[in-house]
């Protein structure tokens, strides 16, 4: 079995067809399912992101594997899947490994090292647990994930230098601190909460979260001292702000411009900040007079321009030396079944020997007995002491597989045996 990656991001296709196939209220639980009950997966999860929608695949079956994938990717999209195959990105084995930790590091992300993706990644990890979707494979590929990311964070400065998407953002349109400005924020979960928390941060004067669940709308701005009010309020509380941030990422669009041009009554001039997928706010909110819109189109534009880090050079070497110890300890581990196999095969070998040795000699002693067990056994380790440590070093070269396969075939090994040893148990 392999791990597979099949995805789409900011990086590979337009804004307007991420918009179509990111999936909508319980839609990311509805793909892990439908990817986990393909033909060939044994694991699947799903990372979803406002710009950024990847499935995890342990697959006993590539070409296969990638078709049916790809098919549940694009489903939402307008036009053939084969018209759209080319925004599609495919990265397979140790290729996925190494992406995903450039992933969970922030390598990938539309605002370069940003922190915000590696909640994401874990969220992933979470929701296929939920779902029993994840197993042994891809647990333990995005626990690393994890510690590859806390890592790399850890140990360079890209947490100082590499905004979130919510402080780029404001970057653009509202730069500086935000003393004296109403914000409204449009949504509760968490990018609505890392905006309401980074305008606090920044001195806005007053925060109005604005939900469809009041409930969540109040829990999130009681923890920064904001007001909450139910989404039919919306107009009402646009009226009164200077800075509009967006992030519900609902179905159909949330904040209209025939809504902006009611609560407009002044030429006060009015920032509105769209970082929802599918879009919150209708695009031609920004024809209005004194409405400035940024989208995550414009956003990404911007952020492709910006001068990287000098960490990003030492982020990429712990991704690399990551990778390389994941990928070397997972090909020997390949091996493991075939080598504790082989030496109880041989264990097997030296009792019946042992066994058939007595019964023709029944005048041996104990003494006799243990030193004849002892030095078969040590002869029998001697002669495997070499193939088993070879077969593990050869485990990080290309063919390593044929060399286990090799192993097994030249000791006529039982495929049920080597099977047995990584079987869980009560299987």
């Amino acid at each position: 079995m392999s791990v597979l990656v099949v995805g789409i991001s900011h990086a590979s296709a337009p804004v307007a067809l991420l918009e179509q196939v990111a999936p909508g209220p319980g839609g990311t639980a509805k793909l892990v399912h439908e990817a986990a009950h393909s033909e060939h997966v044994g694991e699947a999860t799903v990372i979803s992101t406002c710009n950024r929608l990847e499935v995890y695949a342990e697959v006993e079956r590539f070409h296969g594997s990638v078709e049916e994938l790809s098919r549940l990717l694009l489903q939402g999209a307008d036009g053939s899947t084969e018209e759209l195959l080319g925004h599609l990105y495919v990265h397979y084995d140790d290729g996925a490994v190494s992406h995903l930790f450039q992933v969970a590091a922030g390598l990938d992300s539309m605002a370069l090292g940003e922190g915000q993706i590696l909640g994401q990644t874990r969220e992933a990890l979470r929701l296929g647990q939920e779902l029993g979707t994840v197993g042994p494979a891809l647990n333990v590929l995005f626990q690393q994930a994890l510690r590859v990311g806390k890592r790399a964070r850890a140990e360079t400065g890209i947490d100082s230098v590499a905004p979130t998407l919510v402080t780029a953002a404001l970057d653009q349109v509202a730069p500086g601190d935000l003393g004296g400005q109403r914000v409204v924020v449009l949504g509760a979960g968490a990018m609505a909460g890392l905006a309401v928390a980074t305008a606090a941060r920044r001195g806005a004067t007053g925060v109005v979260v604005v939900n469809r669940t009041v409930e969540r709308a109040t829990a999130l701005a009681g923890a920064h001292d904001g007001v909450a009010v139910p989404l039919s309020h919306l107009t009402t509380a646009v009226a009164d702000a200077d800075l509009v941030i967006a992030c519900a990422g609902a179905t159909g669009l949330l904040l209209t411009r025939s809504m902006v041009e009611t609560a407009r009554t002044d030429d006060r001039p009015l920032a509105v900040v769209d970082l929802a997928l599918p879009h919150d706010v209708e695009p031609s909110v920004g024809e209005l007079p004194g409405v400035t819109l940024l989208g995550l189109a414009e956003l990404s534009e911007a952020l492709h321009d910006s001068p990287a880090a000098q960490e990003v050079g030492e982020v990429r070497r712990i991704v690399a030396e990551e990778t390389a110890a994941f990928v070397s300890a997972r090909r020997q581990a390949s091996v493991t079944p075939t080598v504790v196999a082989l030496r109880s095969m041989a264990t097997s070998v030296v009792d019946a020997e042992m066994a058939r040795l007595v019964g023709r000699l029944p005048e041996l002693d104990d003494t006799a007995r243990a030193e004849i067990l002892h030095t078969v056994r040590r002869v029998a380790d001697k002669l495997l002491h070499e193939p088993t440590v070879r077969v593990k070093e050869l485990a990080n070269e290309t063919g390593a597989v044929s060399y286990a396969a090799a192993l097994a075939e030249l000791f006529a090994l039982d495929p049920e045996a080597v099977e047995a040893v990584t079987r869980p148990e009560g299987l």
